[in-house]
């Protein structure tokens, strides 16, 4: 049976070269990092290579990098230490963020009794800069903006400049969950406007289980994680040596083959794209994922023209045929439930019909395109006749 494999928003495949270097530093560097002998020194050493490195990229101090589990935990420590530590007494935010803080946003409220505020959504599932101003406007409470730079469903791209202009204009910090975007595009955090960002490594070819989270520097945010006084204190536990050396090499051929990389998911989007609507009447891309200039070049969300009672089994049927891909985020897999973010920006007619992410990378081929346009038609043809 072919194997496709479509749902790079999830998780990506490691790179060779990455496999290989985490493989070496398995074993050969069995030191604890904050050891004082030299196997210690030597897997402190490879951690702080890493760390200068991946600040080198993003054109911030290694300080501002601190190594966490993942996405998830780097969301957690901004958003819960701002409440908790910082004195933050409102959060803005919409409804179409990542589980990571559309929970944590919750259990401040709930804890803390912070205020939160929603952004409108336009129709598309951009927010409404607008009223974000509005929102800032109207309460000199200490806020948090927390703004995901590329919604990991329907790809919309932020328009992170301004968000962060708004931010520093009404004096609030601004948060933004960039797990979709680091490692995919450019990006400069000394001069972005943002004191918290979120990554992660499976994003760009690296290993799971590790990421960071950029802290800039004066913000004097606190742990969660307490015991020791790894990671200059925000974050103790003894550091995944080879995850981080693994995501610091994945991360260096990311930007290193930006280009090439971009140009190659791009056409096979744009080719997957065209192909779907010349072979399948009826089909829709939900969100801004079929803007080029307003969404990521890494995923469509496509809206499929499928009976109700047909639509429950095509993911079944996808996956029978070797096909992996997403009705949501990989967060919700086993879940019943919808789609939180495309029950905030469908009508009830399409939010009835199958919508499915499907998201690229370098591995993939127009071959295997071809191959999953044919099942969905086919799939489709049965369904509706």
């Amino acid at each position: 049976m072919k194997q496709v494999y479509l749902d790079n928003a999830a998780t990506t495949q490691l790179r060779p070269e990455v496999v290989s270097r985490m493989t070496e530093v398995l074993s050969n560097v069995p030191g604890n990092p904050s050891s004082t002998h030299s196997y210690g020194r030597s897997a402190k050493s490879l951690i702080e290579t890493a760390r200068k490195n991946i600040a080198k990229q993003l054109n911030v101090t290694a300080a501002e990098i601190i190594f966490t589990s993942g996405g998830t935990e780097a969301d957690n420590l901004a958003i819960h230490s701002c409440v908790r530590d910082l004195d933050v007494k409102r959060i803005i935010t919409t409804g179409i963020e990542h589980h990571a803080v559309v929970y944590i946003v919750d259990y401040c409220r709930d804890k803390y009794g912070i205020e939160v505020k929603y952004v409108k959504l336009k129709e598309c599932g951009t927010p409404d800069y607008y009223h974000l101003e509005q929102l800032l406007q109207e309460s000199d409470k200490k806020t948090l903006v927390s703004l995901m730079h590329i919604n990991n469903e329907i790809g919309n791209r932020l328009d992170i400049e301004r968000v962060g202009g708004l931010c520093r204009k009404y004096k609030a910090l601004f948060h933004s969950d960039c797990v979709q975007s680091i490692g995919h595009y450019e990006m400069d955090l000394a001069e972005l406007p943002v004191d918290f960002t979120a990554v992660s490594a499976h994003k760009f070819h690296g290993p799971k289980g590790v990421g960071f989270a950029f802290i800039r520097k004066g913000t004097g945010l606190k742990p969660l994680i307490l015991g020791g006084s790894q990671e200059r204190g925000i974050r103790a536990g003894t550091e995944s040596v080879h995850n981080i050396v693994g995501m610091d090499l994945a991360m260096q051929l990311a930007y290193e083959n930006l280009e090439k990389d971009r140009a190659y998911i791009k056409d096979l989007k744009d080719y997957f794209k065209n192909s779907l609507e010349a072979k399948i009447d009826g089909v829709k891309f939900n969100g801004k994922c079929a803007d080029g200039d307003n969404s990521t070049y890494t995923l469509l969300n496509v809206c499929l023209p499928c009976p109700v009672e047909k639509a429950a089994m095509l993911l079944f049927t996808l996956d029978l045929k070797g096909i992996a891909c997403s009705k949501g985020s990989a967060c919700q897999s086993g879940s019943q439930k919808g789609s939180h973010v495309l029950s905030q920006i469908l009508n009830e007619e399409d939010l009835d019909k199958p919508s499915l992410r499907f998201s690229f990378s370098i591995y993939n081929t127009k071959e295997e395109l071809d191959y999953v346009v044919d099942v969905l038609k086919e799939y489709l043809d049965t369904a509706n006749n």
